[in-house]
């Protein structure tokens, strides 16, 4: 997994040798500019400097060094909590050095966080790893807080970015092990034709076309007498569509169907490493859309875990597929939260576009919980509802239900509804369809595999359930 790139070194008094950073907006630039001399307001002229948020100045002091940065931000409002990724943005244009949050900003550990949010570069496979800027912060930061959040981050990150040449279901398999070992967490797995004999029918029929046999990732942690969090990852480690093929153009990011899983695995390793009081369990199906002559076809009909015939549709549907199985697995148990996190439909993105997924719940008082924790973990995510008139959509001639709908209307609703049917006795349900990606980078959101929604549901968890 990559390292945490900038390591936050906390410090007492600022040194000689740490650079200040005073975050200024459009109205305290004129401000700030009394405190410099004429020679470096003169500067500020020439580079344009005006304090617009995410524009920043290098100013020099009379020997040419470097004497302080000057970085635009929004103005605060007053009584807002909500976390600002803005600052984060430094970590990326600044010369290697060390800096400090000197003034001008309303939390250290949040400036601090986004900017270690920031600084990730993926470089498994070619470059030079980069120089990066070290941030300096205050004693009352909680470094290991920070640490736990980026470190669930990036290992996300990370799996989403590794091609599925090197993360199929047996490599996110081997990760999640090595993420078991590290916490002392137990990892069971259901392989090949076993999950006909575990009855989880769906999770083969969409991975038996593949030569990496399909299988059933099921980790727990915790004592079995804490409140139950069970986390369901769709694990597609690369969708061809199947029979249904993919164009060219739609299949070049499918090393990313795997994002749901790899979310859910960072989100459990933020869980553990805070040791939250819960018992936490996640489940992953763990497969490849694959083509070949046993592959599944459209038309077919299956059994499901839960006992529902299901009619395929699609082959290029496949998410939903494995995740029933899966939700209905952890529904047994009567869990007090379960969540699905799935790269499930394109209709989501559509409406919402990369940076905004989609959350489909029908408790009210969990909805309020993520909508708040979204905004103050600058984590955006967005209630859909469970809209029960299109659930007859989904209605089959030939089976109990068919997977998805021919309208073309709806689709990630109509999925949502579908996956719903195979969750009963669960406490509290949540979908997220979420994109995995980010295709422009933005402040806390390096360009490549993005963990969405985890940082929220961390706190809401966290909230629930966590220590005084």
């Amino acid at each position: 997994m990559s390292e945490i790139c900038v390591k936050l070194k906390p410090g007492k008094r600022p040194g000689s040798t740490i650079c200040p950073i005073h975050a200024v907006t459009i109205k305290s630039i004129k401000q700030k500019q009394k405190e410099l001399t004429r020679a470096q307001r003169n500067w500020l002229g020439v580079e344009g400097f005006k304090g617009n948020p995410g524009d920043f100045a290098l100013v020099q002091n009379a020997a040419g060094k470097l004497d302080c940065v000057l970085f635009g931000i929004v103005a605060p409002d007053q009584g807002n909590t909500s976390l600002d990724l803005t600052p984060g943005k430094l970590a990326t244009l600044l010369p290697p050095g060390r800096y400090r949050f000197a003034s001008g900003i309303s939390s250290e550990a949040d400036s601090a966080l986004a900017w270690v949010l920031s600084a990730y570069d993926f470089k498994r496979y070619s470059g030079t790893p980069k120089s990066w800027p070290q941030l300096v912060v205050g004693a009352k930061v909680d470094l290991e807080e920070i640490e736990r959040i980026a470190t669930g981050v990036n290992l996300a990150r990370d799996l989403i970015n590794t091609p599925a040449n090197d993360m199929g279901p047996k490599q996110l398999e081997v990760a999640l092990r090595k993420l078991a070992k590290t916490h002392k967490a137990s990892l069971s797995v259901i392989r090949g034709d076993n999950l006909l004999k575990k009855n989880l029918p769906l999770v083969h029929a969409v991975g038996r076309a593949s030569d990496q046999a399909p299988r059933l990732l099921d980790m727990k942690w915790g004592s079995a007498r804490a409140p139950k969090v069970t986390l369901v990852g769709k694990g597609v480690c690369f969708d061809t569509g199947g029979l249904n093929i993919k164009p060219g153009n739609s299949m070049v990011l499918m090393k990313k169907d795997m994002g749901g899983a790899a979310n859910t695995i960072g989100l459990a390793a933020m869980i553990m490493a805070a040791d939250l009081p819960i018992r936490l369990r996640l489940i992953i199906p763990a497969v490849e859309n694959n083509i070949s002559a046993n592959a599944y076809r459209a038309g077919d009909v299956f059994p499901s875990r839960k006992g529902l015939s299901v009619e395929i549709g699609n082959t290029d549907a496949e998410g939903r597929l494995v995740l029933a199985d899966a939700l209905a697995l952890a529904d047994e148990e009567k869990p007090d939260l379960l969540i699905d996190m799935a790269t499930l439909t394109g209709a989501a993105r559509v409406a919402m576009g990369p940076d905004l997924p989609p959350f489909y719940c029908d408790d009210n008082d969990l909805v309020a919980d993520i909508a708040q924790a979204a905004k103050s973990t600058a984590d955006p995510l967005w209630q859909m509802p469970f809209w029960d008139r299109y659930d007859h959509w989904l209605d089959s001639k030939i089976a109990d239900v068919n997977h998805i709908t021919t309208g073309g209307f709806a689709g990630s609703l109509t999925a949502a509804l579908f996956l719903r049917r195979f969750v009963e006795h669960a406490r509290s349900y949540v979908h997220f369809d979420i994109y995995g990606w980010t295709p422009a980078p933005l402040p806390g959101a390096p360009f490549g595999g993005a963990a969405q929604g985890i940082r929220a549901l961390y706190a809401v968890i966290k909230n629930r359930y966590g220590k005084s």
